[in-house]
Order: C-alpha cells, then structure tokens, then sequence
C-alpha cells in the first residue's frame, strides 16, 4: 500500500536533481534546444514554482511511500497544485522509480491522489503526458483519465 506525504526540505535536493535532469532531456528533445538551455529552462521552472522549496505556497510536492521488503521507502514524487476556484488539481510531475516500477506503486498513487483530493471536494485532476510515454498512457487511461487534446508544435526555417 503507498502512501503519500509532503516532502521534506532535506529531501529537496534529490528532487531538484531528478527533476533538472528528466526535464531538460524532455525540454531538449521535444523543442531542440540545447542541453545547456534545457537545463537553464527546468531549473528556473522549478525555481519559480518552489522558490522555499517544497515549503512553498500554491504547489505540492509529495513523496511516494511504500513499504518495500519490510521497510518503509520512498518510491517515487508527485507533484501537483490545486485551483480551489476551478475545483480541480494538475498533476506537472509523477515519477516513479525505475527499480519499483511494475509492482503497481503508480496505480496506488493515483487512488491515494484521489482519495486526498475527494476529501478536500476536489473534483478534477489534469495532467499533460508525452505522446511517447506508453507506460504512463497506459497507467492515465486504466485510471480513468480521458485524452482532452493534444500539444503539436512545427519548427520553421
């Protein structure tokens, strides 16, 4: 069974460091920039939306905790920010690890997200995922989540 908690300030870094590095490769294969940019790109992205870390005022960034072989251990982040005035959430990060995927943490995660969310009468959650990411495709639509459009871009010149 997960369970999901708000990180910790110490935590934080590891994030930072998981989430500069997954985005900027996001950013620089979907819109060819260059490694540097894309780096530069996430970090003021995660700056400007944690500028106290996960303290911040407006987003939450949540730990996925499972326990695992007798022990509790985080299994991956989720991070999301709720709009009370449209009584609904979007999720902008949800990872979990490479080595604790396929034992359904990511299902877990989802039902425990809704379970919060019901409680606080949130009504919606949204989401944006890779036309590429089949995994997470897979994961969105077994939990109900429906496709409500698509992002296309076009390089000129």
């Amino acid at each position: 069974m997960i369970s999901l908690r708000i990180m910790r300030q110490d935590e934080f870094p590891a994030y930072r460091s998981y989430f500069v590095e997954d985005y900027s490769r996001e950013i620089a294969e979907n819109y060819g920039h260059s490694v540097e940019l894309a780096i530069n790109l996430a970090e003021a992205e995660l700056q400007s939306s944690f500028p106290d870390g996960p303290d911040s005022k407006g987003h939450e960034l949540l730990c996925l905790e499972a326990r695992v072989n007798g022990a509790t251990k985080v299994v991956g982040y989720l991070w999301h920010s709720v709009q009370a005035d449209l009584s609904s959430t979007f999720i902008y990060d949800f990872y979990v690890f490479d080595k604790y995927r396929g034992q359904g943490f990511g299902k877990q995660a989802i039902h425990a997200l809704e379970n919060q969310l019901k409680a606080a009468e949130i009504h919606e959650i949204k989401l944006r995922v890779a036309y590429y990411n089949k995994r997470a495709l897979k994961l969105y639509e077994q939990a109900g989540f429906l496709i409500t459009g698509f992002n296309m871009s076009k390089k000129l010149g």
